[in-house]
């Protein structure tokens, strides 16, 4: 009976099953919303940063203390995370179970949908309702930079280019349909609900891993992301017809090289200096 009630929850409501993305009908659909967004989520980063250092001493390298603020956000994050990776495992099963029928006019296997969509697709039902989901979620992921400057005064110009990158591709999904996202919101949301679960963890005063569990995580998901998006570019030239969305697949393709590669010298770095912090 809980399990049905779960399911019921999670891809059978009406709103998850009548989704549909749409500037009319979704919050936060539109480009000028997205791009005021990141502008503002910029300049207002930039500006605590420079007024954090006007207001504070240049000698005291210690911030300000929020409490059991980024505890909380921790925890709200890594319960956030762990419902929409259950969400859309749940969704895509149940989207594989009512469109199987039409896939044999393709030959098109459940591992080819997850990576690639068919042509034509579009952004409605329960997966991306889901997709959706992620997509707000992002929005709660930038506070993280605020407590950084506020607790470390440190503003670190790749975190900034990663959370805006990640949230602008989370927007492209839903906006072009876009091939990919389902396994790449799997992977991202079960990375997630480890490293903030972790952090919530430490937070707490609780021991932490004898290793750099955030970074090994984070060093995996953009390792497993990379492979993906190989499957995609194989399935794509393979495919009668190709992948839905293949355009908005390769704006994503170069963000997440960018990434990569800003987070390998971050990596590299921070096994260099301090191999054991978190």
């Amino acid at each position: 009976m809980a399990v049905q009630t779960v399911k019921y929850w999670l891809t059978e409501h009406p709103n998850i099953v009548n989704f549909r993305w749409s500037p009319t009908q979704s919050y936060a659909s539109t480009w000028f919303f997205l791009f005021t967004a990141v502008l503002f989520y910029v300049i207002a980063a930039v500006s605590l940063h420079i007024l954090l250092a006007i207001l504070l001493p240049r000698r005291s390298r210690r911030g300000l203390s929020l409490g059991p603020i980024p505890a909380l956000h921790s925890l709200a994050m890594a319960l956030i995370s762990a419902v929409i990776f259950v969400g859309i495992l749940l969704s895509a099963a149940a989207e594989i179970r009512d469109t199987r029928w039409l896939w044999r006019r393709t030959r098109t296997t459940a591992l080819q949908w997850f990576l690639c969509f068919p042509v034509g697709t579009r952004a409605s039902g329960r997966v991306f309702f889901w997709s959706y989901a992620f997509y707000l979620s992002r929005f709660l992921h930038l506070f993280r930079t605020f407590f950084a400057v506020i607790r470390r005064r440190k503003l670190s110009f790749f975190q900034l280019i990663n959370q805006s990158s990640l949230l602008c591709i989370s927007f492209l999904w839903l906006e072009y349909s876009q091939s990919f996202q389902v396994v790449a919101i799997l992977l991202t949301t079960v990375s997630y609900a480890v490293v903030y679960g972790y952090r919530f963890w430490t937070a707490i005063g609780l021991r932490g891993a004898c290793f750099p569990l955030v970074v090994n995580c984070q060093a995996v998901l953009l390792g497993c992301l990379t492979v993906c998006h190989v499957g995609v570019l194989c399935i794509h030239l393979v495919k009668r017809g190709g992948c839905n969305g293949i355009g908005a697949w390769l704006f994503n393709s170069v963000l997440n090289a960018v990434i990569s590669l800003l987070y390998l010298k971050f990596y590299v770095k921070t096994r260099s200096l301090s191999p054991r912090k978190q």
